[in-house]
């Protein structure tokens, strides 16, 4: 990883790198319709490891960065989901307090647990998400509504938590959950977007916060966010995003589904055999 000293070409190549992974993340949630989190923290985990990045901090920047990405895009997300009607302004009131109340906590927690810790997290919950995507079922129902305003603030609160140890928005979560509720789809969708930044924007602050100070840190960061990576994935994933969605109309949902419960499934095991290993 490069420091303000280090040649030009090695600056150059982390450089290309990172537009390489911020095109690479915008073209798979284009193509797969989830949210870039998921898919930015483990290539930028890969990433900052191929860079010199130490063990021991490379998950955390993995994390922060990602999280750090999602501030954008969720508020254009949520500014053209509300346009449309699709953010449930009730839900997304009851959930905001225990959505805060998780980052903070998933803010304190990665202050305190181990990079080996944060990878062995992001991996056993990639692979639920990867085996609910693979056999789930649509008409799956935990009830007609949602529960009680108190259980509704314990969901967010650890929605809110896992989100920032994983560097996601969410989504992955809060759709699932309102969904099995009886919440339909669009309206999932839109009121999970909106909750994409209560998360992702606190969270970002809590983790540059959390990295001050931190040894290991590569040049262009504050805490656990490299602002390199920010401001080089972010437009190439707006970009390439687009040719992700013309390519998902070739492809029945299904498979799209398929696709990523393998992609998900994989990056897991790796993350397994690197923890285990």
């Amino acid at each position: 990883m490069p420091d303000p000293g280090i040649p030009l070409g090695e600056a150059l190549g982390l450089a290309l790198t990172l537009l390489a992974s911020g095109a690479a993340v915008g073209l798979i949630a284009g193509l797969l319709g989830v949210g870039g989190g998921i898919v930015a923290v483990p290539v930028l985990f890969y990433v900052f490891g191929a860079f010199g990045v130490p063990d021991e901090v490379r998950m955390h920047l993995a994390v922060g960065t990602s999280l750090a990405t999602i501030v954008p895009t969720s508020i254009r997300s949520w500014r053209s989901h509300d346009r449309r009607g699709a953010v449930d302004g009730p839900i997304l009131r009851h959930w905001g307090a225990g959505i805060v109340a998780g980052v903070v906590l998933g803010s304190l927690l990665v202050s305190i647990i181990s990079g080996a810790s944060l990878t062995l997290i992001f991996a056993s919950m990639a692979l639920i998400v990867a085996a609910n995507l693979a056999f789930g079922r649509e008409e799956w129902r935990l009830g007609a509504r949602l529960p009680g305003r108190a259980a509704q603030i314990l969901i967010a609160t650890i929605i809110g938590a896992l989100s920032t140890l994983m560097g996601i928005g969410g989504g992955t979560f809060s759709v699932t959950i309102m969904t099995l509720y009886g919440v339909p789809i669009h309206r999932a969708v839109g009121t999970s977007a909106a909750l994409g930044l209560v998360i992702s924007l606190p969270a970002t602050a809590g983790l540059m916060l959390a990295g001050l100070g931190e040894a290991g840190l590569p040049p262009f960061s504050v805490g656990y966010v490299n602002l390199l990576g920010f401001a080089l994935i972010v437009p190439a994933s707006v970009l390439a995003a687009p040719l992700g969605v013309a390519l998902a109309h070739r492809f029945s949902r299904r498979t799209l589904t398929r696709v990523f419960a393998l992609f998900l499934a994989l990056t897991s095991a790796r993350m397994f055999l690197e923890y285990f290993g």
